[in-house]
């Protein structure tokens, strides 16, 4: 079985589902009213979303699961249900096994800030103790313990806590929990590229769609204000404003706005086909990056941001002549605004003066960062459905030749003969990033061969594979992949009793007892964040300190990988990307968040019960004291204290400082995130959109926050990790970091790379049914999608890393799903099966990637590795039915003469997502 492979890549998909959810507005109509029509007076309109009233109940969200989750994704489902809703036409339903739900956001979600502000409490509740045992406050101990714990109880009271905060408060249970409100089961992920954001959403769809992998795509992206941090650190980069001039030449910033909205997108055949309503069709679609070395900025690059302008316009073939109207990012920075107005004359110069309209809906929206693109592409959308040219508000400075602006809406005129009407959506990102949309309008009655083509005539083929030709690592005590692979090869685990400064005992270990503020464990896999950058790179010492750990592990891992590949690779060149998976919300933003809200804290110390004695000079007092001894995470207050807080950050320091052309991009879908990275950049590579890809995943969960989140919902092991073990009773958080470079196998061949092993094919699904509990159904879907691009069946593949996260009913259901895909009659030799974590630990984003790390190692080595920790494996597993084994001692990997060995590695997340690759041993000579 292969999959189906559009005959062309650039066939145009199709617009048939809008949700918009901004202050005021509800919907399609009402979005286009209020682009469209004179503004209400001021205070007429929430400033936020908080007025947005959502039905829980209508989502199947358990009351339980109800108070850990976060505001972003209620809207979310919101959106995400008004969107399909709009594009019904009549009975229809979705393809729900080929839907994908991609969800975009930036920056800190509210219930993450608030978990992180309890656990942080906790600490706060100590110095509060110790404060008050000093003789001017009565120096009573016992005094001092209750005021403490009455502290700690009302922080729980004030802030919420519930077992299930450590799922809800991720971003990607927000696309899981919308493909399980309306039971699709496709690939499921959440991003987040700074104000990109949503532009690489769209980008991601569109390569899902042309690539034949998905029939439909629902794209959800949002922001809000979830507290103090976001607008302090781009305050603090002299971006904000109290309102937004997008065309202003001595803008000073923009207003930050709150908007949720949703696409729903399909291949234009495909909605022909189903009868869809089409508000218009993307053509054309170019993203690039700036990669310089520094503190994020925007692109002044007049000749990259004219370049991918163009880019976008060659991919579908459309002359600037044939657009209509520009939908400008205009962010209303000076120099961002006039780079981008020079770039966009330059490429629409042979365009008759004033036939171009010009408009950004930043100036009624302000910039709603994660939801910007998205904003923008819907409004240029609608503007074509509706064929009216939408007006700026005025007064607005004349932009310039072949440019305007309206003051009024006016009906888009089309002379006879002239072709469809054509807007473009332009945007920009401060890490670098470019990004430029050509959009047409659809006419049933002109629809051209690719909508009347009958059924993302296509071929079967099996796509060409991708080829690993760099890699690198660190986990544990491994300071890099050799060091990670000579660990699997002695058969003992790097795990043990995590240092004081990750865990505080004294805080937040409680060993044998379920908890919302402590761990029953302290055991962990951390590693040694690198203390200088790497070798070659100029980063100033400040700029290194204020990365988040994550950040720093991740740009030494990219320094390895580098410097394995030696003097001699080839540059990289041409457009690329950067794809990390990770948590969407870094420690060190947490932190910092943290701090903004001590107020919150204090507050509640001044209505304790056991400090009633105390008149409110002395309480005071006692605050200042405790708030000097707390030190509390610093403020953001300098340009680059933002960068090392993005989550995608971590992949656009890599582009920036090595200076590559690489879109960078954060991508979340739980524990099965570097996967998801992965898939994204396989996507990217095999659609021609870019040249080369760096993918992988990165986190560190050995910190008391991630040890207490999970301990309360029972998820750690109360002693160690032990996969396929009748003992096996959860995970143990590990740290790690793995990245990979990848080419397409005809460019690597061609470029003289060394292959380490080659991508045969990549499956994803979402089994819809829960966000805890694992679903062999859903597993077998991924895998079964994996063989079908990949070219070889089941019983040729001899190892399988599986995800094995060390939980009865998890590694039972896991196995389950393998015997139903790889069971063979004909099958040479037992499947061997085994799992890094039983080394380093469960690594959470990172855990995708250690287990594709180690199954390279052994094609490339011919060994098949250990698994450690293993005294008895469960009868539970059946293992003969496939039949398979779990080795504990490493071994020879026998193949025949000419035979690559192949191995497959299987994620899980929470959310009920599911990756499976399968990667094959390159051999030397003709495939």
């Amino acid at each position: 079985m292969h999959t189906e492979l559009d005959a062309s890549h650039h066939e145009p998909v199709a617009i048939v589902g809008i949700a918009a959810l901004y202050p005021g507005v509800r919907g399609a109509d009402a979005y286009w009213r209020h682009l469209t029509e004179p503004l209400p007076p001021p205070g007429a309109v929430a400033p936020s979303l908080a007025d947005v009233e959502v039905d829980v109940a209508q989502f199947g969200i358990p009351p339980a699961q109800a108070g850990a989750l976060t505001r972003m994704q209620l809207l979310m489902l919101e959106a995400a249900r008004e969107c399909l809703e709009d594009a019904k036409a009549g009975d229809r339903t979705l393809q729900a096994e080929r839907t994908d739900v991609v969800a975009g956001v930036c920056a800190g979600l509210d219930r993450q800030y608030a978990n992180a502000l309890r656990v942080e409490g906790s600490r706060y509740a100590r110095e509060l103790e110790r404060a008050l045992t000093a003789p001017e406050f009565g120096g009573s101990a016992r005094t001092a313990a209750q005021a403490a714990d009455e502290l700690r109880t009302a922080l729980v009271r004030r802030l919420g806590a519930s077992p299930h905060d450590r799922v809800g408060e991720m971003a990607s249970t927000i696309p899981a929990r919308i493909a399980s409100a309306f039971k699709l089961r496709g690939r499921t992920l959440a991003l987040e590229s700074a104000d990109a954001t949503s532009f690489l959403a769209l980008a991601h769809a569109l390569d899902s769609l042309r690539g034949g992998l998905s029939e439909a795509v629902l794209v959800v992206t949002g922001q809000r204000e979830e507290g103090p941090f976001l607008r302090a650190a781009l305050a603090a980069k002299g971006l904000v404003a109290d309102r937004t001039r997008p065309f202003a030449a001595d803008g000073g910033g923009f207003a930050l706005g709150e908007g949720v909205g949703a696409l729903l997108l399909k291949r234009l055949s495909s909605a022909v086909r189903d009868g869809d309503r089409v508000y218009a069709t993307v053509r054309g679609c170019a993203v690039h990056h700036e990669g310089r070395p520094g503190v994020f900025r925007y692109s002044t690059s007049v000749e990259r941001r004219a370049g991918t302008a163009r880019a976008a316009l060659d991919a579908c073939g459309a002359s600037p002549e044939s657009v209509g109207y520009v939908e400008c990012g205009g962010y209303g920075v000076a120099h961002e605004t006039c780079a981008e107005l020079d770039a966009l004359k330059a490429v629409y110069a042979g365009a008759g003066a004033g036939s171009v309209v010009v408009g950004s809906v930043r100036d009624r929206l302000g910039h709603t960062f994660a939801n910007a693109g998205l904003a923008s592409v819907t409004k240029a959308a609608l503007a074509l459905y509706h064929r009216r040219l939408p007006a700026g508000l005025a007064p607005a400075p004349e932009p310039g030749p072949p440019f305007r602006t309206l003051p009024e809406p006016r009906k888009w005129r089309q002379e006879a003969g002239a072709g469809p009407r054509r807007a473009a959506v332009s945007g920009a990102s401060l890490t670098g990033t470019l990004c430029h949309l050509v959009l047409e309008e659809h006419d049933p009655d002109a629809a051209g061969p690719a909508a009347e083509r009958p059924r993302t005539a296509r071929v079967s083929v099996a796509p060409e594979p991708i080829a690993v030709v760099g890699y690198g690592g660190r986990f544990g005590d491994a300071p890099d992949a050799d060091a990670f692979w000579a660990a699997m090869l002695t058969g003992e685990d790097r795990i043990g009793p995590l240092p004081e400064s990750l865990l505080d005992r004294e805080l937040y270990y409680e060993p044998g007892k379920l908890s919302l503020t402590r761990s029953y464990t302290d055991q962990g896999s951390p590693l040694e964040v690198p203390a200088a950058p790497p070798e070659g790179l100029r980063i100033p010492p400040r700029r290194w300190a204020v990365m988040d750990a994550a950040q720093r592990v991740a740009l030494s891992v990219a320094g390895e990988l580098m410097a394995r590949r030696g003097p001699a690779a080839p540059a990289l060149r041409g457009p690329g990307l950067v794809a990390t998976g990770t948590n969407l919300s870094l420690s060190r933003e947490r932190r910092a968040a943290a701090g903004l809200a001590l107020g919150e804290v204090e507050s509640a110390v001044g209505g304790l019960a056991a400090l009633g004695r105390l008149d409110a000079t002395e309480t005071a007092t006692l605050l200042d004291l405790v708030r000097e001894r707390y030190a509390a995470g610093p403020a953001p207050r300098a340009p680059e204290d933002l960068d090392g807080s993005l989550a995608g950050g971590v992949a656009a320091v890599i582009a920036n400082e090595y200076g590559l052309d690489a879109v960078p991009l954060g991508i979340e879908a739980a524990c099965a995130s570097s996967l998801a990275a992965l898939d994204v950049a396989v996507g990217r590579l095999r659609s021609g959109s870019v040249d080369y890809a760096l993918a992988g995943g990165v986190e560190l969960p050995c910190n008391a926050r991630d040890m207490v989140l999970c301990s309360a919902l029972g998820l750690l092991s109360h002693g160690r990790i032990t996969p396929f073990d009748t003992a096996a009773d959860g995970f143990t958080p590990g740290d790690g970091c793995a990245l990979f470079l990848l080419k397409r196998y005809a460019d690597a061949r061609r470029d003289g790379d060394a292959i380490h092993g080659l991508l045969c094919g990549i499956g994803a699904s979402n089994d819809a049914k829960s966000l805890i509990a694992p679903d062999a159904d859903g597993q077998v879907r991924a895998m079964r999608q994996a063989f079908g691009q990949a070219g070889f069946d089941p019983a040729d593949v001899g190892y399988l890393e599986a995800h094995g996260t060390g939980t009865r009913v998890g590694d039972r259901v896991e196995i389950a799903a393998v015997a139903r895909v790889y069971a063979s009659p004909h099958r040479r030799r037992p499947l061997e099966i085994g799992s890094a974590k039983s080394f380093f630990g469960h690594t959470f984003a990172a855990a995708g990637a250690a287990g594709l790390l180690r199954a390279l190692h052994a094609l490339r080595t011919g060994v098949l590795p250990a698994n450690a920790g293993l005294t008895t494996v469960s009868p539970e597993l059946d293992l003969d039915r496939v039949p398979a084994r779990v080795s504990t001692a490493t071994g020879p990997w026998g193949s025949a003469p000419g035979r690559p060995r192949r191995a497959g590695v299987s994620s899980f997340g929470t959310g009920g997502i599911n990756y499976h690759v399968l990667i094959e041993e390159h051999l030397d000579g003709p495939r």
